[in-house]
């Protein structure tokens, strides 16, 4: 009800939002959306872009660079973007119902731990990565509280000569520092003709974070187009470009190449801080969704398959980014990409959206790097306007705050520092040219490693006794408790571990082997978990047991075979859905683990309904 009331009052009406030419542009950057921090290309050593630069290429020209198929309000959609995890070894980040294992690092030399996981290119291009992420961590840790742009020294000696006027345009080029707040993450907004539409849109945002959902209309995922034009995006948008060959060297160092400001009594399209599309006063309109949103997201707090979400990490101390996730999209390559709904900002590579289980109130740290496109071509020089990638921010669910848009350089940095990822959201608005994003992540990881899940997986098989001389297995104790405890464990095992793997981490399998050895000794685990399970049945059908402990193992086997039975179905679904089936045989899902009827020490089915039945009986007749 709060959501539609909102929208209602909205209406048709356009949110207004500053770009670095408009006025007042630096002021709402300071007082709404400080958090954002931004480093100019210029600023980072020319080497570092080298190495950066040249492993990006690497790894598209590899083939490296997959869409993720993403699960949102229970259907499968491709990403817009084609991204790899890069990360500690053995960590991985999860969003949108899907987790991504990390290619490691590689920041030591593998060869001497027998750890020669890929090759020498591909472990050339992680390290330059690592090389890019201690410069973060260092450099995110070194601000000080109120810097928003790190400037070009270049640029610093032609202000220092400038004298007063210098000062004044480095002011104005700290309106750059506003870079693109949000990196090529997530697309899942899912724009509609009506304010119902909006309204749907709305929920969407309450309820993901929008790591990259496809907004292409070519998938045939988002059937609506937005009802807003081209035309009327473009309106309030500064396009770069169109004062740029006229712009006198004072104005290209210290500011953003290509974007100049208006003249006065100029163009008013964006308007200042207040009026809405059709001048009605957005104060007028002042509501704000913050607090709904942030209890919404505890209620959803998962805890990646934890049976007991630990309570959320805080941020403290220096800086250390523990993975990156990269982001390559062509727009070129994408067919009728969507308007930006709320302020006109123009066409979105990726939706609004916040960027998901992170430590809380941990930065991000992200390159931006726009290139060539996959046939060599580049989008950047030639005859007409070129557009740059901007990024647009938001308050989250606040109607009356202007938003800002940033445009960006290729080489250009920016930070998302402080609490700005929980309490506003950032999308991703395209450029002419071919782009990678380096996003770089305090992941929330206590449930995400591979050192994690292999203290589960020896805390149920603690339960699980083998005679050394015949190899029979038996449980040690028959505590409902612990039961309950060891089959959570098996489930977190299979459908946040295992399928989470063969439905698509182990695409990456051929270009880096490093989790081909611990996958298969987690299934090896998990089959010993599926004898447990069946030495537990059997105990529950055993005659002559206690009425009522046996009564309570029952239960405690049915509620945990239920849920498992529904998880391999919906894995099931999801492994031979039609959009599953688009995907070349290197890059499908695989349905597994998956025990065949001819294997001799097949232990439970995978239909479990037979089993369920029986135990269900078994409790009726008590």
């Amino acid at each position: 009800p709060k959501r539609r009331k909102l929208l209602q009052e909205l209406g048709d009406q356009k949110i207004p939002f500053l770009g670095p030419s408009d006025q007042g542009f630096q002021q709402l950057w300071d007082s709404s959306y400080s958090g954002l921090v931004l480093r100019r290309s210029c600023s980072l050593p020319a080497e570092l872009h080298g190495q950066v630069q040249a492993a990006l290429l690497t790894l598209r020209s590899k083939g490296c660079l997959l869409r993720d198929l993403v699960r949102i309000r229970d259907r499968d959609v491709f990403t817009a973007v084609s991204r790899a995890l890069l990360g500690e070894p053995g960590h991985t980040y999860r969003y949108l119902d899907t987790r991504l294992f990390a290619i490691p690092w590689h920041s030591e030399d593998t060869e001497v731990k027998g750890q020669n996981c890929c090759d020498a290119d591909l472990r050339a291009a992680c390290k330059a990565l690592w090389e890019l992420n201690t410069f973060f961590c260092s450099d995110v840790s070194q601000l000080k509280e109120g810097d928003r742009l790190t400037q070009c020294a270049k640029a610093e000696v032609a202000e220092a000569k400038q004298g007063k006027e210098g000062d004044t345009e480095s002011k104005h080029s700290e309106d750059s520092k506003n870079s693109e707040g949000g990196d090529s993450e997530s697309r899942q907004s899912e724009e509609g003709d009506t304010e119902s539409k909006h309204s749907e849109e709305w929920d969407i945002e309450s309820k993901h974070s929008e790591e990259g959902c496809s907004g292409s209309k070519q998938e045939g995922e988002w059937e609506t187009e937005s009802k807003h034009s081209s035309e009327e995006g473009e309106s309030s948008q500064v396009k770069p470009g169109d004062t740029s060959a006229a712009a006198g060297p004072e104005q290209s160092e210290g500011k953003f190449p290509g974007w100049s400001p208006k003249a006065g009594g100029g163009d008013t399209s964006t308007e200042p801080v207040g009026l809405g599309a059709h001048g009605k006063p957005v104060a007028q309109l002042k509501h704000t969704l913050s607090d709904y949103y942030i209890d919404e997201k505890k209620e959803q707090a998962s805890g990646q398959g934890c049976s007991q979400p630990s309570p959320p990490q805080v941020c403290t101390g220096p800086v250390k980014f523990n993975v990156t996730l990269l982001n390559y999209m062509d727009p070129a390559a994408m067919s009728q990409l969507k308007e930006e709904p709320y302020y006109g900002m123009g066409k979105m590579a990726v939706g609004w959206h916040h960027d998901e289980n992170l430590i809380t109130h941990s930065p991000v740290a992200v390159y931006s790097y726009s290139c060539y496109d996959d046939k060599g071509e580049s989008g950047e020089g030639g005859s007409g306007e070129k557009t740059c990638w901007r990024i647009g921010l938001k308050v989250a669910w606040d109607i009356h705050t202007p938003g800002l848009m940033l445009p960006l350089e290729s080489g250009d940095c920016y930070y998302m520092r402080d609490d700005l990822n929980s309490t506003h959201q950032h999308c991703v608005l395209a450029g002419d040219t071919a782009r990678f994003s380096s996003t770089h992540r305090v992941a929330e990881c206590s449930s995400g490693t591979l050192t994690y899940i292999q203290s589960r997986c020896q805390e149920a098989l603690s339960n699980l006794h083998t005679d050394p001389e015949t190899g029979s297995h038996s449980l040690l104790t028959l505590l409902p408790t612990t039961l309950q405890h060891c089959e959570e464990i098996h489930n977190e095992v299979e459908f946040e571990w295992l399928r989470q793997y063969w439905f698509q981490g182990q695409r990456y399998t051929r270009f880096c082997s490093w989790w081909t050895r611990p996958m298969e000794q987690l299934e090896k685990d998990w089959r010993l978990m599926e004898t447990m399970t069946m030495l537990f049945l059997a105990t529950v059908e055993e005659e002559g047991r206690a009425g009522e402990g046996r009564r309570e193992m029952a239960e405690t086997l049915l509620s945990a075979l239920t849920d498992r039975h529904q998880q391999r179905q919906t894995w099931r679904d999801r492994c031979h859905s039609s959009l599953a089936q688009t995907l070349p045989p290197e890059e499908a899902p695989v349905d597994r683990p998956f025990w065949g009827v001819d294997d001799p020490n097949m232990p439970l089915p995978f239909d479990l309904s037979e089993i369920i039945n029986r135990v269900e009986s078994l409790l009726w007749r008590m």
